[in-house]
């Protein structure tokens, strides 16, 4: 069966591969004739047909079939079985691109015939609401296309960047682990609102709002973290004050431990996979 260039096909559409499907649909980038999906439940494939008119599977090497890109996007402990039943069907004129945590592209080739092409991503949580970052690599046999097909679909969740492979558990322990560093500080300002008085509810508007204005600062104005918060803290002033009391706390070397500490798990992770 010839490959449909327009074909995508997203094995294992659960919260970042039905992100996926929403983002290449809503950007008009892919009409739902253009996507199939497979599921292991036949009740959540009848879900995503129903939401999105596209084709839902439960056979992962049926939903695949044809397809120019096909996302792997199943948790790293369901995909010995997946690429056993799928590698002997795909073919170099497919692109595989992989989401899974802690997978090396060589760990993803060995299921594949020679010469078919892996781009390896990660992805992080944000991507649900399309406000997402994911750093790319290509395994052995990916080309400049190849690479480019994976950052095209990929940019309907968010931001690309391009790294080499050995940058990946880097891109892991920061940016994909890096929702649960900001989830923890919200959650300690959040906590403070309270200490002074303030409503959980006011408190933690306030504290996400900040949060959210604040990266977009950081982004659109292409501001540097330090300009900005030199611009907000004055001499003798209330933040100058916390500021102190955080870097007493040691709270940035915690920060470099704490990343730090998620590389290091990340490696050890991938080595369990080769």
């Amino acid at each position: 069966m010839a490959v449909d260039p327009r074909r995508i096909a997203v094995l294992g559409a659960g919260r970042i591969g039905e992100a996926l499907i929403a983002g290449l649909l809503s950007s008009g980038w892919r009409e739902p004739v253009d996507i199939s999906a497979s599921t292991r439940r036949e009740e959540r494939g009848l879900e995503l047909a129903e939401r999105y008119d596209i084709i839902a599977k439960m056979d992962n090497a049926a939903a695949a079939a044809n397809a120019a890109l096909v996302v792997v996007a199943v948790k790293p402990q369901d995909m010995d079985a997946l690429l056993t039943e799928v590698g002997p069907s795909l073919t170099v004129e497919q692109t595989v691109l992989t989401v899974a945590a802690a997978t090396p592209t060589a760990v993803v080739e060995r299921y594949l015939a020679d010469g078919v092409p892996v781009v390896r991503a990660m992805p992080n949580t944000p991507s649900t609401v399309h406000e997402g970052i994911a750093g790319v690599c290509a395994g052995s046999s990916a080309t400049e296309a190849h690479l480019t097909l994976a950052e095209e679909a990929l940019a309907h969740l968010g931001a690309v960047v391009r790294v080499p492979e050995r940058s990946m558990d880097a891109v892991t322990a920061v940016s994909g682990s890096g929702p649960a560093y900001f989830a923890l500080l919200a959650e300690a300002m959040i906590e403070g609102g309270l200490l002074l008085g303030l409503s959980r509810e006011i408190s933690t508007q306030l504290v996400v709002q900040t949060m959210l204005g604040t990266a977009k600062q950081l982004r659109d104005e292409k501001m540097h973290p330090v300009e900005l918060r030199e611009m907000v803290t004055s001499p003798g002033g209330t933040t100058i004050a916390a500021i102190r009391e955080l870097e007493s706390a040691g709270v940035r070397a915690a920060f470099l431990n704490a990343i730090q500490a998620a590389m290091t798990r990340a490696k050890e992770l991938t080595a369990e996979q080769d």
